[in-house]
């Protein structure tokens, strides 16, 4: 696994800080299972922001591609990556929960002093994914179609005697 920065996510959105570089897709465990392969590599960037709406906050952005299977043909399907995020940080749970949950606001997480950069990251690939990913056309299933020159409902046909009724 290559190298792990770690932040002290308070000080760095109070300096303005920022951290970048790039890890292989194979590095994120908890993202491997949905992958079709673990090749390619995520470029991230993050960044301090002392004033989110009235809190401190880390700007994360992700760049790259993931390797799927197509949930209706099977098929090999690469997704593009570009996530932008702002994450507001509270010093306790309690400050979170405070306040109401905003569906086009910003997400909200617990800062502390040692934040696994490579967590961030991870837990906002999967986020980012869709449950059930497909192509917006199958090239598989049209040209198996194709070549059988009937439709997937053709075989019914024999089970009520090829009659119309």
């Amino acid at each position: 696994m290559s190298h792990q920065p770690v932040i002290d996510g308070l000080e760095f959105a109070r300096t303005g800080a920022k951290l970048q570089g790039a890890w292989p897709v194979a590095d994120f465990p908890r993202l491997r299972d949905a992958l079709r392969t673990d090749e390619g590599t995520l470029h991230y960037e993050l960044r301090g922001v002392p004033e989110a709406q009235g809190h401190p906050g880390l700007r994360l952005k992700v760049d790259g591609a993931l390797q799927f299977t197509c949930q209706r043909c099977l098929g090999a399907l690469e997704y593009p990556l570009h996530i932008e995020v702002l994450l507001q940080l509270a010093a306790t749970q309690a400050e979170v929960d405070a306040e109401p949950l905003q569906a086009d606001g910003p997400e909200r997480i617990v800062a502390s002093r040692e934040m696994p950069v490579h967590d961030l990251v991870e837990d906002e690939l999967l986020l980012a994914i869709p449950l059930a990913l497909r192509h917006e056309r199958c090239a598989g299933r049209q040209a198996r179609a194709a070549r059988e020159g009937q439709s997937p409902f053709a075989g019914l046909r024999g089970l009520f005697g090829g009659t119309k009724h």
